[in-house]
């Protein structure tokens, strides 16, 4: 099994407010720095992205990839890499903890990255932590700063 790499966060929202801004693609150029553009290709029965297509450009890693998402209930979504120009492998998950009664959430994302081109382990972990880092500071000022309807 390939080694993966995780990390958590507390955001003062509610869980439905932070899956709200996961799972809004559109708007990851906003809020994300490495993607500058993304596409949904496929949608499930619940209007939920299945497929979706990302333009990445994270410093030494450009790629344009794209990932099939798995919901799982309201509280957790998964991917899997369905195809890239660079990575082998770009698999990972949000799982969502309601806190303080659901008044705050953690937020854990993990993340398994594999690229086409020979790369240290130790330097991939280091990515990942990096990616997720990124990711999971972006999400908590983006869902944070968005005013509540």
């Amino acid at each position: 099994m390939a080694e993966h790499t995780s990390s958590s966060i507390e955001i003062e929202a509610a869980p439905a407010d932070v899956m709200g801004v996961i799972a809004d693609f559109a708007r990851y150029p906003e809020w994300t720095g490495e993607v500058k553009e993304a596409e949904v290709l496929e949608k499930d029965a619940a209007g939920r992205a299945e497929k979706v297509r990302l333009l990445l450009d994270a410093g030494a890693i450009k790629d344009d990839h794209t990932l099939a998402y798995t919901w799982t209930g309201d509280n957790e979504v998964s991917w899997t890499l369905v195809k890239s120009q660079m990575l082998r492998a770009l698999d990972g998950s949000y799982r969502l903890a309601p806190l303080a009664g659901g008044a705050r959430t953690e937020v854990t994302y993990q993340l398994t990255v594999d690229v086409k081109i020979p790369m240290l382990g130790m330097i991939k972990r280091k990515a990942e932590k990096v990616i997720i880092d990124r990711a999971l500071a972006g999400l908590k000022k983006r869902v944070e700063s968005t005013p509540k309807p």
